[in-house]
């Protein structure tokens, strides 16, 4: 059986507070028990960790190492800013899936630039929640 990390980084855990109308009206919970409910589906554990801290997320990826066969990573702001974060993937070598709920594309112009994506074996952007079920289904189909 996979085992599967998801990591959400800041502001995630306001999700259904935080940009209704970017980032949809399902709360945190509602993430936590679509994530949960993939587990049967596609046959894989799943631990869930959140932060607002970008040295907690790096901290998280390198524990991964040797105890994941896979990460689905929403970094949230830190897409746009975290050379650590991308390092720590990078050095741990898992496949990694970037997830956003919104479509980065069509937003600000420096959300554009992802520096996850440069260690990601997949992005997915715009699904809205769903995107992590797409993310934990690549990795199980791909990996």
């Amino acid at each position: 059986m996979k085992r599967i990390l998801i990591i959400n980084g800041p502001n995630l855990n306001l999700l259904g507070l935080r940009e209704p109308d970017i980032y949809g009206k399902q709360d945190y919970k509602a993430l936590l028990s679509l994530i949960k409910g993939t587990e049967a589906v596609y046959n894989v554990t799943t631990e869930v960790y959140q932060s607002n801290h970008e040295g907690d997320i790096v901290d998280k990826i390198q524990s991964a190492y040797g105890n994941f066969d896979g990460i689905v990573i929403n970094p949230a702001a830190y897409t746009h800013t975290s050379v650590a974060i991308l390092d720590a993937l990078k050095a741990v070598g898992i496949p990694t899936v970037e997830v956003h709920i919104s479509d980065i594309s069509k937003r600000e112009e420096f959300r554009h630039h992802s520096y996850v994506s440069l260690a990601a074996v997949k992005t997915i952007c715009g699904h809205g929640l769903q995107g992590y079920v797409e993310g934990i289904e690549f990795l199980v189909e791909n990996y």
